[in-house]
C-alpha cells in the first residue's frame, strides 16, 4: 500500500469496476423465484436542472448506506435512480438561454421551444446523476428513469384519465397561486415566503345609512376594488350592532354587507377586515361560506382591469388608490407592518392569488387510506414526530391544482370539441369528438404539475401501467429517504396514488433526514457565503470522508451543523483506517495463516469486541440511527483495534514463537476484514481498496461480500478481564502524568488481585502491559508495598512505586496549587450553570458543553485530591 491515503488514486477506478461487474443491477427473476428477498428503494428524483448540493449528498449517502448494507446481508437490492423534468425550473433555464438571443418562447413557438428544452436536457440533464456517482451511490443505473420518458408519460396519462373518469379530477374556477412573470399557476411549494417591510393601511368604509363608518386595516389596498364584504368576529362586542348592515366601498361606491365570521382575528388591525374572494385564499373560503360573489380586478399580468385604474400594474395602482383615499378623507392612518410575502421560487416575482380555470384533483377521498396507513403503522415515519406534520396536512387537505400554464411537461390529455364544447379526456390523441363526432378538436394548452407525475414514481419506475416483472418483484418499495419540506407535496401524494392505483402502500418506512446548516446553525445560502460544495469536499478530502461525516452527524430529529473543519477532522479517521491496514498487511507478510491457533486473552477480547460492534451497527442501521452506527465502527477501529489490540499484538509479532506470530496475524487479518465489511456501507471506496489487498478476502469484491457474523466470537469472561488490564494501563499512565513523571520513565508496579482469573491474564499479558504503560516491572503481590501511590479498581489494587523518581515535597506543593486552580475553574462553571439566564438563553449545545466540562473538572479534582493524600502519607 502507498504510504499516504490518497482517495483520488482509486475512487473512480473502483466505481468503474463495480459498474463493469454489474453489482448494482438487481435481478427480478431471483426475487420472483423466491431465491432472494428483495429490498427496493426509489431515489427521490432530483431536478434535471440541478447540481449536487449538500442536501442531495446527505440524502443519497443515507440511502446508499442502507442499500450497501442490505446487499451484503443477501438481499436483492433494487435502488432505482432518475431525474424529474422540473417543469417551471427547466422552462425558466431555457427561456434565459433564449433571452440571450433576444427571443421569447412565444417568438419561437411551442413546438420549437419544446425541441430546445429536450436538446438542453440531452446536453446538461445528466450532470447531477454523474455527480451522484462521484459520491459512490450504488443505484441500479440500468433502470434509470426520467419523468418525461415514454413509459412514464404513458403512466401519467393513464392516471389522469382514470382519475377523471372516476370523478376525482375536474376542471373549475378556483383561487390558485399565480406568477405574473412565468404566467403559470404554482404549487404551494413553489411559493417562497419572505418577511418584508410593508404597511398596514387603515381605510374608512362609510355605512350606507350615513351613521358613521367602519375602519378596515389591509396590507393590499389595490385589491379593495374587488371587495364584496367587510367581516368581523361574531364575538367581538365592538361590532355586534354592525353585523347585517351595509357599507359603501370607497372609490367604487358599491354597497357591500358587514358579515360575521370566526376567521377574523379581533387583535389584527381594527378587528374588521375586507373580504376579496378573488384575490385572497382565506377570503375565498369566507366567500364560499357566505355565498358571496368573487369579483376579479386583475388580469394574469398583474394589471388592474377596472376603472379608474384600468391598465395599471398592481403596485402602481396601490399608490394611486392610497392617494385617492387621502384626497377623499378616507385614509385614517398608515402603520409600518412586517408580513410574509409569497414569491415565485424561480423568478422571484411576487405571487398573486388568482381566480382561474384550472384542473384539480379531489384529494379528500384519496387522503383517507394514507391517513389510516400511518395511524396503524403500516407506513412508519422516522423520526415519529413527522407523523404530526403529515396528519396536520392530510386532515386539512385542499383540492390540488394540477394544471400549469407552461410548455414543458406532460400536456393535459384533454381535447375540447370546437363544435359542441365537449371535453374529450383520453390516453391517446382522439380522431373525433366522442359526443358529436366532430374532428374539430383542440388539446388543452396546459401541462400537468410536476408533482403529479412524481407522485407515481414508486410504481411508474417499474413499468406501470403494464404488469411488468419489475413491478411484481419490487413494488411496494421498502424505504423512502426524503427531506421534511416535501412531506406534503411528494410523500403524501405518492401515498395517495400508490394506494389508489396499486391498492397497497408505496413504501414501508419514510426516513425524514435533517436539514444541513452551517457550523453556527444558520441555513446555507449563496448570499451568506456559507454554502459547502460537496463536490469540492470530495475533491479535497475524498468521497468516503464526506460520507462518513454526514453519517456521523445524522442524528434523528436534529439538524446537522456542518463545516469544512469537521469534514477535515473525519479525514483523520480515513487516514487512521489506511494506516491500520498498512500495519496489518505488513504484519501478514511471510506468515502462513493456516495451522493451529493459540488464542490469548487479548485475542478473544478483540474478537468479542468485533462481534459486539457488528451487532451494534446492525441494530443501529435497522433503526436508521446512522450516527450511532458510524460512532460504533469509529470507536472500534480507532480505540479498540488500533490503540489497544495492535499494540497488544506487537510483542508476539516481533518476539513471539511461530505459533504466537501466526495467531496474532490471523486475528489481525480476521478483524480487519470483518471491520472493513462493517465500515463498507459508509466508506465504500476505502474499504474496497484495502479489501482487495487482503490475503483472506472471501468474495470478488467487498460490495458482494457477506455481512460478517455477529455471534461467531463470544468470550465474555476474557473480554471482561482484558478490560481490567486496559484500566490498569490507563491508571498507571494517569498516575505518572499527575506526578509529572515523563511517559518514558519506567517505574515498578505492584498489583493485588481479588480474582485468580485476573492473575492468569496479568501474567499472560505482562510484556504488553510493561510496554504500553512504560513500567520496569509488574509484580503480583499479597501486601501493600511502600513508597507507592495507588489507585483502586473493583478487581484489583494497583501500586505505582514513585518515591525514587520524584521529589515528594515538590509534588505536594505543585498538586496543592493545581487543586486551587481547579477549585476556581469549578466554582466559575458552577456559578455559570446556576444562572437561570444562561440556561434559558444559551444554545443547548453550549449548556451541554459547560456541564460536560464541569463533570470532567470534578473528576480530575477528585483524582488529584486522592494523589495528594497519598503523597502526604509517603512523607
Amino acid at each position: 500500500m502507498e504510504a499516504t491515503y490518497n482517495p483520488a488514486a482509486f475512487e473512480d477506478k473502483w466505481y468503474r469496476f463495480w459498474l463493469e461487474k454489474g453489482y448494482f443491477h438487481a435481478d427480478e427473476k431471483k426475487v420472483l423465484s423466491g431465491e432472494k428477498k428483495k429490498f427496493s428503494v426509489v431515489l427521490p428524483p432530483p431536478n434535471v436542472t440541478g447540481v449536487l448540493h449538500v442536501g442531495h449528498a446527505l440524502n443519497s449517502t443515507l440511502q446508499d448506506i442502507v442499500c450497501r448494507w442490505k446487499r451484503m446481508k443477501g438481499y436483492e437490492v433494487c435502488w432505482v435512480p432518475g431525474t424529474d423534468h422540473a417543469g417551471i425550473a427547466t422552462q425558466w433555464v431555457v427561456e434565459r438561454e433564449l433571452a440571450k438571443e433576444g427571443l421569447t418562447r412565444h417568438d419561437v413557438g411551442r413546438e420549437e421551444f419544446v425541441k430546445r428544452v429536450w436538446k438542453w436536457k440531452e446536453q446538461y440533464g445528466s450532470r447531477i446523476i454523474n455527480q451522484l456517482k462521484k459520491l459512490g451511490t450504488s443505484c441500479d443505473w440500468e433502470r434509470e428513469r426520467f419523468t418525461m420518458d415514454e413509459g412514464f408519460s404513458k403512466a401519467v396519462r393513464r392516471a389522469f384519465v382514470t382519475l377523471y373518469k372516476e370523478g376525482l379530477i375536474y376542471r373549475g374556477k378556483r383561487l390558485i397561486n399565480w406568477c405574473p412573470r412565468c404566467h403559470t399557476a404554482l404549487s404551494d411549494l413553489e411559493v417562497e415566503y419572505e418577511e418584508k417591510q410593508g404597511n398596514l393601511w387603515y381605510i374608512r368604509y362609510p355605512l350606507a345609512d350615513g351613521s358613521g363608518y367602519i375602519v378596515v386595516a389591509t396590507t393590499r389596498p389595490e385589491t379593495m376594488l374587488g371587495d364584496v364584504a367587510v367581516a368581523v368576529n361574531p364575538n367581538d362586542e365592538r361590532y355586534k350592532d354592525y353585523i347585517g348592515k351595509k357599507v359603501v366601498l370607497p372609490i367604487v361606491n358599491r354597497e357591500i354587507p358587514v358579515i360575521a365570521d370566526e376567521y377574523v382575528d379581533p387583535e389584527f388591525g381594527t378587528g374588521a377586515v375586507k373580504i376579496t374572494p378573488a384575490h385572497d385564499f382565506n377570503d375565498f373560503e369566507v366567500g364560499t361560506r357566505h355565498n358571496l360573489p368573487a369579483i376579479q380586478v386583475m388580469d394574469d399580468w398583474g394589471r388592474i382591469t377596472v376603472e379608474p385604474f384600468k391598465g395599471m400594474d398592481r403596485f402602481e395602482a396601490r399608490e394611486a388608490i392610497v392617494s385617492r383615499l387621502k384626497e377623499e378623507g378616507l385614509l385614517e392612518k398608515v402603520e409600518p407592518h412586517i408580513h410574509a410575502v409569497g414569491h415565485c421560487y424561480r423568478c422571484k416575482t411576487v405571487v398573486e392569488p388568482y381566480l382561474s380555470d384550472q384542473w384539480f384533483v379531489k384529494t379528500k377521498p384519496l387522503a383517507e387510506k394514507p391517513i389510516e396507513a400511518v395511524k396503524t403503522g403500516e407506513i412508519k415515519f422516522i423520526p415519529k414526530q413527522w407523523e404530526n406534520t403529515f396528519f396536520d396536512w392530510m386532515y386539512n387537505i385542499r383540492d390540488w391544482c394540477i394544471s400549469r400554464q407552461i410548455w414543458w411537461g406532460h400536456r393535459i390529455p384533454a381535447w375540447y370539441c370546437q363544435d359542441c364544447g365537449h371535453v374529450n379526456v383520453c390516453e391517446e390523441t382522439p380522431v373525433k369528438c366522442e359526443k358529436c363526432g366532430s374532428q374539430n378538436l383542440k388539446q388543452d394548452e396546459d401541462v400537468l404539475d410536476t408533482w403529479f407525475s412524481s407522485a407515481m414514481w414508486p410504481f411508474g419506475v417499474f413499468g406501470w401501467p403494464e404488469e411488468t416483472d419489475d413491478l411484481k418483484a419490487f413494488y411496494p418499495t421498502d424505504l423512502l429517504v426524503t427531506g421534511f419540506d416535501i412531506i406534503f407535496f411528494w410523500v403524501s401524494r405518492m401515498m395517495m396514488m400508490g394506494y389508489h392505483f396499486m391498492k397497497e402502500k408505496p413504501f414501508s418506512d419514510v426516513y425524514v433526514h435533517a436539514l444541513v446548516r452551517d457550523e453556527k446553525g444558520q441555513k446555507m445560502s449563496k448570499t451568506k457565503g456559507n454554502v459547502i460544495d460537496p463536490l469540492e469536499m470530495v475533491e479535497k478530502y475524498g468521497a468516503d470522508t464526506l460520507r462518513f461525516t454526514l453519517a456521523a452527524l445524522a442524528a434523528q430529529g436534529r439538524d446537522i451543523r456542518l463545516s469544512e473543519k469537521i469534514i477535515e477532522g473525519y479525514r483523520h479517521f480515513a487516514n487512521k483506517v489506511w494506516n491500520i491496514a498498512r500495519f496489518v498487511l505488513n504484519a501478514l507478510e511471510g506468515v502462513n495463516l493456516e495451522g493451529k491457533k493459540f488464542y490469548k486473552p487479548e485475542d478473544r477480547w478483540i474478537l468479542t469486541k468485533l462481534s459486539e460492534t457488528i451487532e451494534t451497527v446492525d441494530r443501529e442501521l435497522t433503526a436508521y440511527r446512522f450516527n450511532d452506527a458510524a460512532k460504533a465502527i469509529y470507536q472500534f477501529l480507532w480505540n479498540e483495534f488500533a490503540d489497544w489490540y495492535i499494540e497488544f499484538s506487537k510483542q508476539r509479532l516481533y518476539k513471539g514463537t511461530e505459533e504466537e506470530k501466526r495467531t496474532a496475524a490471523y486475528v489481525l487479518a480476521t478483524v480487519l476484514r470483518d471491520a472493513l465489511k462493517v465500515l463498507h456501507p459508509i466508506m465504500p471506496f476505502l474499504t474496497e481498496e484495502i479489501y482487495q489487498k487482503l490475503p483472506n478476502k472471501d468474495a470478488e469484491s467487498i460490495v458482494i461480500a457477506p455481512w460478517p457474523c455477529a455471534t461467531c466470537w463470544n468470550f465474555p469472561e476474557d473480554a471482561k478481564l482484558v478490560e481490567v488490564i486496559k484500566e490498569i494501563v490507563r491508571g498507571i499512565r494517569n498516575a505518572k502524568a499527575e506526578l509529572n513523571i515523563p511517559p518514558s520513565t519506567r517505574v515498578p508496579v505492584f498489583v493485588r488481585v481479588k480474582e485468580e482469573a485476573l492473575r492468569g491474564v496479568l501474567e499472560s499479558m505482562e510484556e504488553s502491559i510493561k510496554q504500553l504503560a512504560r513500567v520496569s516491572k509488574i509484580e503480583i503481590v499479597a501486601e501493600k508495598p511502600s513508597n507507592s501511590v495507588a489507585f483502586f479498581l473493583p478487581e484489583a489494587e494497583v501500586y505505582v512505586q514513585v518515591a525514587d523518581v520524584i521529589d515528594v515535597e515538590k509534588e505536594i506543593d505543585r498538586i496543592s496549587k493545581k487543586l486551587k486552580s481547579l477549585e476556581k475553574d469549578i466554582s466559575k462553571l458552577e456559578k455559570k450553570l446556576s444562572n437561570e439566564n444562561f440556561l434559558k438563553k444559551a444554545p443547548a449545545d453550549v449548556v451541554e458543553k459547560a456541564k460536560s466540562e464541569l463533570t470532567e473538572l470534578k473528576e480530575v479534582y477528585d483524582r488529584f485530591t486522592e494523589t495528594l493524600k497519598q503523597l502526604k502519607e509517603l512523607v
